[in-house]
């Protein structure tokens, strides 16, 4: 007769399940990343359509990279990319922080009206907007320029609802202290509720950064000059009606990766929650 597990050993048992099963997890989720890294590292002459399908190139080659650089201004695509994230970034910092502190802190007549006005936009498709967000472009002359790609996303609902309820959570002691000490509302926001709501900036700062880097459809509807192409439409350039490499389009993909990932990796240890214990050190 075998007898019951003991707490602990049934609650190493069940670590060791979870465990197992987030592994396995990850690993189907790294399977597609590793198969595209594969297949941009394969050389000219290996077959990439292989049957069983080989995870591990035969001939290591960095010629489809080479190419990539060499043949297209990927350069100029990533330069981009890069201004305009980084722009939409520091825009949704600034404006969504802004607009999210009085709807959490002043009281005035319509504040929940406001608030509900706001998130409501998030239910609307971008689809529909966007016709006429581009007249509007035309019309103050914005069109095929970089400006069409950083004001539309200069602030979003999700981030100033996202900042608006970290706000709530700061204690009103901080704010009496500041004001106290004669800091103004702006001062407040500066110098309480930015150290208050880090955490949360960030992870704004890093779902703006990624929606906008991958963005496809508004630069493909607001861009016709090919040296204002920003990478994912600079990438859709390599698959053409007459030829079609999949290193090529492997590489650009890699390539497109990489950024993603440098700023998920060199931000994640900055998202704790440690609100409160922010604004009193700062």
């Amino acid at each position: 007769m075998s007898l019951p597990l003991s707490g602990p050993r049934r609650s190493r048992l069940s670590a060791a399940a979870q465990l197992i099963l987030l592994l396995l997890v990850a690993l189907a989720m790294l399977v597609p990343l590793l198969w595209l890294v594969s297949t941009s590292l394969k050389g000219p002459a290996e077959d990439i359509f292989t049957s069983p399908p080989a995870l591990w190139p035969s001939q290591p080659s960095f010629e489809a990279y080479r190419r990539l650089f060499s043949d297209n201004p990927i350069g100029t695509y990533l330069l981009n990319s890069t201004i305009v994230s980084a722009l939409a970034v520091l825009a949704n910092v600034l404006f969504c922080s802004l607009a999210a502190y009085p709807l959490a802190r002043m009281n005035f007549r319509g504040r929940g009206l406001v608030l509900a006005l706001v998130v409501a936009t998030i239910l609307i498709p971008f689809q529909v907007v966007m016709i006429p967000l581009y007249l509007l472009m035309v019309q103050i002359g914005l069109r095929n320029t970089l400006w069409a790609l950083i004001i539309p996303q200069a602030a979003t609902a999700f981030g100033i609802f996202l900042l608006r309820q970290s706000f709530l959570g700061v204690p009103v002691e901080l704010e009496e202290a500041a004001r106290c000490d004669g800091c103004t509302p702006v001062g407040e926001w500066w110098n309480v509720m930015i150290p208050a709501a880090r955490a949360d900036l960030i992870t704004l700062a890093m779902f703006v950064f990624i929606g906008t880097w991958s963005d496809f459809l508004w630069p493909l509807v607001i861009l016709d000059e090919p040296e204002l192409y920003t990478l994912p439409l600079g990438l859709q350039q390599l698959a053409s009606s007459f030829s079609l490499d999949w290193r090529l389009v492997a590489a650009g993909a890699v390539i497109s990766i990489l950024p993603v990932l440098a700023v998920f990796i060199g931000l994640q240890r900055y998202i704790l929650p440690s609100a409160a214990g922010d604004a009193v050190k700062g």
